[in-house]
Formats: structure tokens, C-alpha cells, sequence
């Protein structure tokens, strides 16, 4: 017995139809949408005249755009015949509305109406400067791809705007404006269109130089007299010119004798990244699950995890013995293969797969787990990982995440 008695319809390519785009522009006011399509529905005197194929509207400070893209019916007969009917509609509604309405001839089925929008291109600055756009478009062009359309999604802590464009390939994409985010200063990010922008459930945050501002092992560097020694050290190392395990156990080792309780001092000290707080309260409101993978001690960041209520973090450990550092390290070292390995392990405990996960960091020992993660974030780093990871942010607020995400000014401020 069939399970799906219903008979159904074929599907088959839908034949070349005649077709044409109306824009609608002017200030902004009540009712222009709805006599446009009143009009439209009128125009069969009873019998359907056009199909919409496609509808897009945007507000720009008062100024109205609208545009669609109809499809002749049946009996609408051929193309010259369909955009004469709609100019003189066109003209009935720009006379009732004080709005300028255009009309043009379309390909097959709106064919020309650009219906691929395969990426999102997202670009963050403060501010957003004209030859930031114009080289984005330029270079986008460049591809032979086209612009879509555009949002501004924010306008503080930074300004940002996200282009939808079709026609490119992502690879391609990023590495025309990686160049053009070089000469502009300007940040661009390259996100492909569908579910998975918006599917992320679990975010990981690398500690020093991004949660935080600079280095808790330099400032403890500091207090045993060691500072321009570890501080070379740990710039080699974030730089990839060293082993990251390696140079690790060389700057502890500098460590030793320090009393205990200076550990509580540089906590105590630490400066949050600007909009930290606000990325991983909006996040939290949004549903993810929030986190830490430091390279640095858990004696500092376990609690600074719970100061800010997160679900989880990892870190190496500083052996204490008799009140005071000996310059060793306790258990398993969390080096660069070791931040991807806890980013599994987090994201198997809530049943998240990988690819809906999102890594922030700035240091070479960051890029597996960059990589490993649906999204990986270069945060004001170094020029090895900005080359090597998903994208990169160069703004001095960490809540710009939050944009590379997709989420808009508004969105922010009402999960906050």
C-alpha cells in the first residue's frame, strides 16, 4: 500500500517567460507598497497578469528603495507588450505616491535578478571610509561577481556593513579583499550564505591579547625581574618562530621563587578586551556556550571564567610548592594542538558539532584551534595568523565578533 496515496506534479523547468523589474524609490511614507501591488493585482481585471518572482525593500535614512521582479502570466503575451502594461501602471502609481517608479525588461523568469547570493562580505572599520567601499566593489566586480545588496549592520562600538554577493568563489574572494583591507585599513570578511552563519552554538576565547589585554605571563615576568628576557621569548613564540611547549616551559622556568600570592595580584590587574563583556553576555542571551582555551595559567583564568560566568575553560597549570612558583608546569601542557583538542572536547560535551563552533585568538598557538573550528577569528594578531585563519579583525573591540557573525546593532541591544 503506498504510504503517499496523493498524486503529485511532476516537477519540470518552468517555460521562458517574459519578465520585468519595477523600482519604487523616493522619501519614505505610508502605503507605497501596498499600491504597488494593488496595482499589480489589478492588472488582469480579474485574471492573474504577472507572478512575483522576487521583492526586495530598504530604508536609507528616510529614502525609500523597493524593488520586484514579475513574471508574465499566461495570457500577458511577450516582453515589449508586458513592460508597456507596467509603464503605464507605472505611472498611475507614481502620480498617487509621489514616488518615482521605473520599469525595465528582465531576463526569462527574472533570470537577470541575480537570485544566486552565495556570500556575505562584511565590512568593519571606524570609521567605514568611501574608498573602503569603492575598493570593495571594485575588486568584487573584479571577480565577476555582483553585489546583491547591501545592510549596515552596526554603527557602534564599530561601523559595519554586510554586502551580499553572488557570482564569486570564497577563495578568490578573500584573497582580492585581503588587499583591499590592506591598502584601506579597513576590515573584510568573507562568509558564505545559508543556515551555518546562523547555526553556531559554542564560542572559544583564546585569554592574553584577547579577552584580556596583554600578557599575564610578561606582567609576572615583570615581578621576578625577568621581563625583557620572557617578553622576547613570548613574542617569538606567538609569532610561530618557537615551539610553543617548548618556549612555555622557558618562561615558567623564569618564574621560579615567586611567591603565591602575586599570582592574585595580576588577576586582580587584568583589563578586559572593550566589549568582551558585551560579546559574551549577547552570546549567552543568544544560546551559546561560552568559553576559555589559554595558553596561560588555570591559577588566572579559572577565575576569571566564573567572574564572568562562563561554561568552561582550560589552561596549563604552574606548580606551587611551599607558597611559591618551583618554575614547573602540572599535567597535560595546552600548546597549539592542545587548544584544538579542547575545543573537541567542549563542543562533544554539548553535543555541538565542530562546525558549528566559532575560536577567537591572535597568537600562532591559536591556529589549530582556528582552524578546526566552524569559524576561526584572528583578533588583532599576528601577521602569520591573520594569513592562515578563517578571518580577521583588526578593531580594538571584541563585540565586532559579533558583526563577522551576522547579528545587526539592534539584535545586540535586545538580547543585552
Amino acid at each position: 500500500m503506498s504510504l503517499d496515496p496523493a498524486p503529485r506534479t511532476p516537477v519540470t523547468e518552468p517555460l521562458a517567460r517574459p519578465s520585468a523589474v519595477l523600482t519604487v524609490s523616493g522619501p519614505d511614507r505610508p502605503g507605497v507598497t501596498a499600491r504597488l501591488f494593488t496595482a499589480l493585482a489589478a492588472l488582469g481585471n480579474g485574471v492573474p497578469a504577472v507572478e512575483v518572482l522576487d521583492v526586495e525593500q530598504v530604508v536609507v535614512h528616510g529614502q525609500l528603495v523597493l524593488g520586484v521582479v514579475v513574471a508574465a502570466g499566461p495570457h500577458s503575451g511577450e516582453a515589449p507588450e508586458l513592460v508597456a502594461r507596467l509603464a503605464e501602471l507605472a505611472a498611475r502609481v507614481a502620480e498617487d505616491t509621489g514616488m518615482q517608479v521605473a520599469v525595465e525588461a528582465a531576463g526569462p523568469d527574472g533570470a537577470a535578478a541575480g537570485a544566486d547570493r552565495p556570500h556575505h562580505v562584511i565590512l568593519l572599520g571606524r570609521p567605514v571610509l568611501p574608498d573602503a567601499v569603492a575598493g570593495a566593489a571594485r575588486a568584487i566586480a573584479g571577480t565577476g561577481a555582483n553585489i546583491d545588496a547591501i545592510r549596515r549592520l552596526s554603527d557602534y562600538p564599530v561601523t559595519s556593513f554586510e554586502l551580499t554577493v553572488s557570482g564569486a568563489e570564497a577563495t578568490e574572494l578573500r584573497t582580492v579583499l585581503a588587499a583591499v583591507a590592506a591598502e584601506t585599513g579597513t576590515d573584510i570578511a568573507v562568509e558564505r550564505v545559508g543556515l551555518a552563519r546562523r547555526s553556531k552554538r559554542l564560542i572559544v576565547l583564546d585569554v592574553d591579547s584577547t579577552l584580556v589585554r596583554g600578557e599575564v605571563i610578561d606582567e609576572l615576568a615583570a615581578r621576578a625581574g625577568r621581563a625583557a628576557e620572557v617578553a622576547r621569548i613570548t613574542a617569538a613564540a606567538m609569532n610561530g618562530e618557537l615551539d610553543f611547549a617548548e618556549s612555555l616551559r622557558a618562561r615558567v622556568g623564569a618564574l621560579a621563587g615567586l611567591p603565591v600570592e602575586v599570582l592574585d595580584e595580576v588577576r586582580e590587574a587584568l583589563v578586559l578586551t572593550p566589549g568582551a563583556r558585551t560579546l559574551i553576555r549577547t552570546l549567552q542571551r543568544l544560546g551559546f556556550r561560552c568559553g576559555i582555551v589559554s595558553g596561560g595559567f588555570t591559577q588566572i583564568t579559572d577565575p576569571l571564567a566564573e567572574s564572568l560566568g562562563l561554561d568552561f575553560a582550560a589552561a596549563n597549570t604552574l606548580e606551587v610548592a611551599d607558597g611559591r612558583l618551583t618554575g614547573g608546569l602540572v599535567g597535560e601542557i595546552v600548546d597549539r594542538a592542545g587548544k584544538a583538542r579542547a575545543l573537541a572536547r567542549f563542543a562533544g560535551q554539548y553535543g555541538i558539532p565542530l562546525e558549528q563552533t566559532v575560536a577567537v585568538g591572535d597568537g600562532a598557538n591559536d591556529l589549530d584551534m582556528l582552524n578546526a573550528a566552524g569559524l576561526g577569528i584572528a583578533f588583532n594578531a599576528k601577521p602569520v595568523v591573520r594569513e592562515q585563519a578563517h578571518t580577521a579583525l583588526n578593531q580594538p573591540y571584541l563585540d565586532a565578533v559579533l558583526q563577522v557573525l551576522g547579528f545587526t546593532r539592534d539584535e545586540v541591544l535586545d538580547a543585552l
